[in-house]
């Protein structure tokens, strides 16, 4: 049976603007440099930070298109 918690998280990471990632990506790496918490815990924080990283990127290529249309319209 999918674990629909994680599910959950990944949408709703997926709704969030590049800023919020980052934000909330840099709190995940911070906690996990502290340690201290169990081995299950820190899997799924991990796991959430992949998730975060991967949603901050997804925003950067998305300005990266966009940056390249523009400049490529210019250039006519």
């Amino acid at each position: 049976m999918p674990d629909t918690s994680a599910d959950d998280e990944v949408a709703e990471i997926a709704g969030f603007g590049y800023e919020r990632a980052r934000d909330e990506l840099v709190n995940v790496v911070k906690m996990l440099e502290q340690g201290g918490m169990d081995l299950d815990d820190a899997l799924a924080l991990w796991e959430r930070g992949e998730a975060l990283a991967n949603r901050c990127a997804e925003h950067l290529a998305g300005a990266r298109q966009r940056i390249e249309k523009a400049l490529s319209e210019s250039d006519r």
